[in-house]
């Protein structure tokens, strides 16, 4: 993936660094509790949620399934469209693609609606390292990319910045990148949506090359679909010469059918919209002939797999390949909420980067490995899912991965991992409860034992546990054990209490 996050610290620092900043926990606060309350509202108006929950479900996996036929009938429809498909293994061919399309117009320059997959591979740096300057169109991604900065949401990248900051980030940048902001601009939402189309009016108008993602593809007819709130993907899509849509090989359905149930649920559980204002649809290239269609001359499909293929092979962690990018999990989360996106140190945020980047990019980094440990597994972003994810499911998969080791697929091979250092006494732990638990009565008389001795208990841990007690209380030893209270009240049938 991209090396846009080398060099960030393990989750648990960059966490304890974010929480500690005021105004960044403010902003996050309120932005996903605005977001989530609307989004309660919005699924509530669908008697039938469950069922389109149940459906995407089923839709995704079975597209997993077959996933090597769907991608061929793809390729085979966007080339009868007049279509060119590009297969890139990772992100390296992903951005020698991308990069020689777009010297072959000749232009240095393109514009962009917000694509993950091309964060993902670190585009922009590739393209600029060659000379050719990738303009975001997105407002959020305008925001991050005018602020030097990063993205912390999957909906909204720049949810880490109030008001005040954007207008300050107008002011100072705008002129590096094309037309100034507005001299007094203020920090009125309506003034800064001004000053971002004012900004990008001229670069939509200039730009002869547009590079987007899609959120679907749609195997039977090669159809692309781009959903958005600014109407920037439309002119990204429609107004340039060339149009090059760099798709992770997830992101396909079937058939239009199968389309039709995540136009429903992806608008509700991201901006609580009962369909967004903008949906974009493209099947290859407009007619060659001056003045006949619309849309591009040229299209150019990059089919990404950077990690795909390797977390399909995981009977347990593939299920996250069903993530349709609606962040709903994000905005339940409370380790995401007070540590925000930034500490993940992945362009994949909040609950599914938790699952998600390890098994794209593996867990040899310190990052990665402490990735699935950001959760406190209480499995809001579960229920809040639209493809029913069991991302507390994965997250424990994960960690028995890290601390175990054992077979995975990288790169297309199978490979075993090593247990990860600094976990020794933990498997040392699990291996004890796991022999305690299979001698009864051992268990038994271990239990007799804690009771009986449980004035003498301290009230935290030592050693590698005292970061864990010294936020929390360590539970009381019962005066009993369950086993004993059971036996001696007959199952509580004899006034036991």
């Amino acid at each position: 993936m991209s090396g846009t996050f080398v060099g960030m610290p393990a989750f648990p620092e960059a966490a304890h660094e974010a929480v500690g900043n005021r105004t960044l926990r403010a902003n996050l606060r309120h932005a996903t509790h605005t977001i989530r309350a609307k989004r309660e509202k919005a699924v509530a108006e669908v008697s039938d949620w469950a069922e389109l929950r149940e459906a995407g479900k089923q839709i995704k996996d079975h597209t997993l399934r077959h996933l090597d036929r769907y991608l061929v009938q793809l390729e085979e429809s966007v080339v009868a469209a007049g279509g060119t498909v590009h297969w890139a293994a990772d992100a390296d061919e992903a951005n020698e693609i991308v990069t020689k399309l777009v010297k072959m117009t000749g232009e240095s320059e393109v514009v962009k609606v917000k694509s993950m997959a091309t964060q993902e591979i670190g585009l922009n740096e590739a393209l600029e390292a060659e000379g050719i300057r990738a303009y975001e169109t997105d407002l959020a991604e305008l925001i991050v990319q005018l602020g030097k900065d990063r993205p912390s949401h999957i909906l909204v990248p720049a949810i880490h910045r109030n008001r005040g900051e954007i207008r300050d980030i107008f002011a100072r940048e705008m002129s590096e990148w094309g037309r100034p902001a507005p001299e007094g601009l203020t920090d009125t939402p309506a003034e800064l949506a001004e000053a971002a189309r004012l900004h990008l009016r001229e670069k939509f108008l200039r730009a002869k090359v547009g590079i987007s993602g899609a959120n679907f593809m749609v195997a039977d007819t090669g159809t692309l679909v781009v959903v958005e709130s600014e109407g920037n993907g439309r002119m990204c899509l429609t107004l340039p010469e060339t149009l090059i849509s760099v798709v992770g090989i997830e992101k396909i359905v079937p058939t239009w059918q199968d389309l039709e149930v995540f136009l429903q649920t992806l608008p509700r559980s991201s901006t609580a919209e009962r369909m967004n204002p903008y949906t974009s649809m493209w099947t290859g290239t407009r007619d060659g002939r001056a003045g006949e269609g619309d849309g591009p001359q040229n299209f150019h499909l990059v089919l990404l797999d950077n990690g795909r293929s390797d977390t399909l092979a995981d009977e347990v962690g593939r299920q996250a390949l069903r993530c349709i990018r609606c962040s709903a999990c994000l905005n339940v989360c409370p380790v995401y909420e007070r540590a925000g996106g930034h500490a993940y140190g992945s362009v994949y945020p909040g609950p599914i980067g938790a699952i998600l980047s390890p098994q794209l990019r593996g867990t040899a980094s310190e990052i990665d490995a402490s990735l699935p440990y950001a959760s406190s597994l209480c499995g809001a972003c579960y229920e809040v899912c639209p493809v029913a994810i069991d991302i507390p499911e994965v997250l424990v998969h994960l960690r028995e991965r890290i601390v175990e080791g054992g077979p995975v697929v990288r790169e297309g091979n199978k490979v075993v991992l090593k247990p990860a250092k600094g976990h020794a006494a933990e498997r040392a732990a699990m291996r004890a409860a796991r022999w305690a638990f299979a001698h009864p009565g051992a268990l038994r008389t271990g239990q007799r034992l804690a009771s009986r001795t449980r004035r003498l208990h301290p009230r935290s841990l030592p050693g590698p546990g005292k970061a864990w007690s010294e936020t929390r209380d360590l539970p009381a030893v019962p005066a009993e054990p369950f086993r004993d209270w059971w036996q001696r009240t007959n199952g509580g049938k004899e006034g036991g209490k």
